[in-house]
């Protein structure tokens, strides 16, 4: 018996539900890192930092386009990482109900 044929629609939304997941982590790990200044550079570290930056940065870039940073004093806060977790919790989820039925 071939074992992908277990699959439900259940465990389909729940492995969406933790793609989401694991997405908005990276997404906070990256506001993190924005805002700690120059760690010394590390192989692997720098490897992590490259590896959330080139996956993060596509996703947030469409969010960037349409909300500019905001100018506070001499810096800028940036709000679209706060837009895009909102937009990714709700389309995951109705993407997991619509698929659970």
């Amino acid at each position: 018996m071939d074992p992908w044929l277990a699959v439900t629609r259940g465990d389909v939304a729940d492995y969406v539900n933790t793609l989401a997941l694991v997405y908005l982590v990276l997404i906070f790990i990256r506001i993190i890192l924005s805002w700690i200044p120059r760690i010394p550079y590390n192989r692997w570290l720098a490897a992590f930092l490259k590896f959330v930056t080139d996956v993060t940065d596509p996703y947030l870039n469409l969010f960037r386009r349409i909300l500019p940073p905001v100018r506070i004093g001499p810096g800028a806060l940036d709000l679209s990482p706060i837009v895009a977790t909102f937009v990714l919790i709700i389309v995951s989820s109705l993407l997991a109900n619509a698929i659970r039925g």
